[in-house]
Formats: C-alpha cells, structure tokens, sequence
C-alpha cells in the first residue's frame, strides 16, 4: 500500500467540475438515494444504495464506481468524468470494457454549502474501520478510513474564528485541514502514515481547497518549536494490546498518547490559541476519572474537558474487535484477541474507558479555569461558537468576585425556555427547570428564587437590584439572600443560562 500507487492530484481540478455536473454532492447523493438508503450507508449497508443506483445516469454511475466500488461500463463512466484523464492519473483502473475505482471519494456538505471530497482507501469511504467488506485486516495496518463519526464530531466542536495558523495533527484523509484551510491563514497537516498525507493532498485538491503544509511524523515531532493558534486532532486514541492498526492504535500504553497530545499542547499554542482533541481514557480502579484527565492539563490552559459515553472494558474490547473484522475470524483466534485486550486492561486496573471532548485554551492565568464533565446527552452540532463563549463567560466569572458579581447586568440566554412542573392544578410547581434548546441543550432545576432572578433578567437591573426585589416579594432578608445566591449566579453563568448583558446576543 504504497503512496506512489495513489491518484496524482495534478488534474483534480478538472475531476472536479465533472463530479458536481453530475450531483455528486451530500445533497446529490440524499435526493438520488432517498434517506432510508442514504443512512444505511453509514452504517456500512450498501443493499439499499444498490437498489437506487441500477440505472446509467452520471450520478449513479459515480455512486456506484466511487462509493459503492462497483465496476461500471466505460461507456457509462466516460458519460460522467473524463474517464481518460482519470484512468491516466490513477484514479480509475480499467479491466476490459469495465472501469473500478482505485480509492473512495465521499460528497461532504462543508460550510455555507461548500461541496467538498474526501478521498480514502477503497471501503472506508462509509461506515466504519471495517468498512464495504471489512477491509482493516492484517496486510491493511496502514488504511487511511474517511469520514467516520468521530471526525464529524470534532469538526463540529471545533472553534472557527480566522487565524493566521492552524495545526491538523494525525490528518487521516484531511477532513480537518480541509475545514481549516477555509479560516486559518496558514495549515499544516501532520501524520505518522505517509499515505494518510498523500490522501490529504487528494481531499484538498478534489475539494478545490488551498494547499496545506504536509510533514510525515509522530505527534509533535514534525513541527519542532512551532507554535499555533488552533491545534485539532482526531488521533489513534484507541486503548489496545498493540499498535496493529495504524488509523486506531496510537502505540503507547494505556491512554499515553492522549495524555501526550494534551500535556504537549500548551507548548506549541500562541497566547489565547485553542487545542481541541477527541480521547479515550482509562477508568481506573481507585482513581477518580475527574482527576485523572485534570492532572493532564498542562500549565498556561484552561480546559473544558466532556466525557460523552463510557463502555466496561467487555464492551470496548468487542467494538474494537468488531471494527478490525476479528468477529469474522477463526474463533480461536478471535478469542485468543478477546483475551489480549483483558489481560491489557486487567494489567492496568482499568475497569472502564471513558470517550469524550478535551478543549484547551492558552490563557497563562495564575488560576485556571479547568471544568471535568459527564454530559452523555445529545447536544446540537456545530458547537464551535458554544465553545468560544464556554471560555468567555470563564473570563468573566475569574475576573468577577461575588461583590462585583451583584453589580452586574445579566440577561437569560436567547435559547433558554422555563419549564414548571407539578401535579395538575397545584397552586405552586413542585420544582421549575430552566432548560436550553441550542448548544449543549443543558438543563437544571432551580428554587423560587433562582426562577424570579432568571425571568427577570433583561440586562436592565444588577444582579443585587434584583435581589433586593425578590428578598421584599418572599419577605427575606435582603442581606441573607445576596450572600448566599452568587454560588448559584456563578453556576447559571458557567452552563450558559444567563449571559453577561454586555455580551452580543446569539
């Protein structure tokens, strides 16, 4: 699998113009395919892509040559490409009068309805690892997947403000760098897989996006000492008994490598730049999870660290297993596998594996703001902007004391909406929730006073003004009530509730 048996990209531009003639785009690919067929794709289901594709068309003729990795009529692909150009650059390999695709190119919606390409290895196009027939076997340690779950994910939390430098570390096939190249001045790409770079330069190219600095290298060797404002990375963070697969197994112990990328960050940020990884990481027995990812936050940062789901070591062994096409292997070397992964975790006292969202922001405070959760619960991508103002308002709250605290203005977020509940034709709720319906779409339950605080926060009256106000309606004492409410102020502010009233509205 070596990279010189790739496509040239030195004509994708011309490819280009052909494919979208054709509608092969993401929203292409739903009209022709219908939903139902369209979602079975990715989950590694081609029957019904199949059935919807039987005819000549251009369109279902690239679907069929490039997703599907069916041979198609000469005839029928020189309809739909200059079939001549492509065979000569690579991308198409011709036997009789019958044309094959010699590698994957997905449609993917970007920004602002961009039509962009992501070139893979032939069966990672859709679905997982094991992809159109379960193609991450043994002589395919170096498979470079295309878009998977897990690459959407970050490219959805991702920040997006323009920045001169932008740093995609472990690229695959470039979905990230290819995001960034529409905000960052300057893109390097990184990768440990030579052939992962050469897919890169092919996704860039078909996708009509700049070009991106390409090095070849392990974690942050390739750069040296440069520094950047944004550094993503969606690495091979999977917890294995052995670095069998290059695009998963990131080769050291445990979670090392994650632990790596992150306490590594800090040093090639600039002054208020971003690093946003996706991890794996061990729960071990004993150890508090929290502390654990704590103690990888380098110095300098602020972090906002999300587990989103957490498997039992049985759990993760046989998604992992599954995804490498083991479960279709000899049964005793399948359980022989099973039993590689146990003994790993059994060695490391890890009982589960915890997968979420680490950010980290250069602020070089004296006090960082570090925050360590569980939210398992769905949310609304692109979080990009949910992102930027998690770590403004942890600006505001560090610069702010309780008093000074009481003398701001604040107002509820656009997104949050006020639910009472309680028994049918109770004169009063047993309990009020204030609930957001964008972002992290997050919900909390408060008392009387923390709903009379929010419903009247328009951004006109301080925070103590308001309180003093509620104090005389429940006929507390003012004082009492203005000691003991800015934790929960704090707390409002934190999960995005309430807003600072100077900050620009959603």
């Amino acid at each position: 699998m070596s990279t010189s048996s790739l496509p040239s990209p030195d004509r994708a531009a011309a490819l280009r113009p052909a494919l979208l003639s054709a509608g092969f785009t993401a929203d292409g690919l739903l009209d022709l395919l219908g939903a139902p067929a369209y979602a079975a794709l990715a989950r590694s289901e081609t029957v019904p892509a199949l059935r919807a594709t039987r005819g000549d068309s251009p369109l279902e003729t690239l679907v069929r040559l490039f997703l599907l990795q069916q041979p198609v009529p000469y005839v029928h692909a020189a309809a739909a490409l200059p079939a001549e150009d492509a065979l000569a650059d690579g991308w198409l390999r011709r036997e009789g009068d019958e044309l094959h695709a010699t590698v994957d190119v997905r449609p993917y919606g970007g920004p602002d309805g961009q039509d962009w390409f992501i070139v893979s290895d032939l069966g990672c196009a859709v679905g997982g690892a094991g992809g159109i027939g379960g193609r991450a076997g043994e002589a395919d340690t170096a498979v470079v997947l295309g878009v998977g779950g897990a690459s959407t994910t970050l490219a959805g939390i991702t920040v997006r403000p323009p920045v001169g430098s932008a740093l995609d570390l472990g690229t695959g096939s470039g979905l990230q760098a290819l995001h960034a190249t529409q905000h960052a001045t300057r893109v390097t790409a990184t990768d440990v897989n030579p052939r992962a770079l050469a897919f890169t330069r092919l996704t860039l190219a078909l996708s009509g996006a700049p070009e991106a600095e390409l090095l070849t290298g392990s974690l942050y060797e390739p750069v040296g000492d440069a520094t950047y404002d944004l550094i993503v990375s969606n690495p091979p963070f999977v917890i294995s008994p052995g670095a069998r697969l290059t695009y998963r197994d990131g080769g050291m112990g445990g979670d090392d490598l994650c632990r790596t990328l992150v306490q590594q960050a800090a040093a090639h940020l600039n002054p208020g730049g971003y690093a946003q990884f996706l991890a794996n990481w061990q729960h071990v027995e004993g150890e508090d999870w929290h502390d654990r990812l704590r103690s990888w936050v380098p110095r300098g940062c602020d972090a906002w660290i999300v587990q989103r789901e957490v498997q039992d070591i049985t759990q993760y062994a046989e998604l992992w297993l599954r995804d490498a096409g083991d479960h279709r292997t000899d049964p005793h070397e399948y359980a022989e596998r099973y039993e590689d992964w146990l003994d790993e975790f059994e060695a490391r006292k890890t009982k589960a594996v915890g997968f979420g969202w680490i950010t980290l922001r250069r602020t070089d405070a004296e006090t960082p703001s570090i925050v360590v959760e569980e939210w398992p619960h769905p949310v609304e991508q692109p979080l990009g902007d949910t992102v930027l103002a998690h770590f403004a308002r942890q600006d505001y709250l560090r610069g702010h004391d309780d008093a000074s605290l009481l003398e701001g203005h604040f107002r509820l977020a656009a997104e949050v909406m006020q639910e009472q509940v309680g028994a049918p034709g109770a004169e009063d709720p047993e309990h009020v929730v204030l609930r957001q319906n964008r972002g992290m779409r997050r919900a909390t339950k408060v008392d009387t006073v923390g709903a009379g605080f929010a419903g009247v926060c328009d951004g006109s009256l301080s925070a103590g003004r308001i309180l003093d106000a509620i104090a005389q309606l429940l006929q507390e004492d003012p004082v009492v009530l203005r000691d003991r409410t800015p934790e929960s102020i704090r707390l409002l502010l934190e999960q995005g509730f309430l807003e600072p009233a100077d900050t620009p509205e959603r």
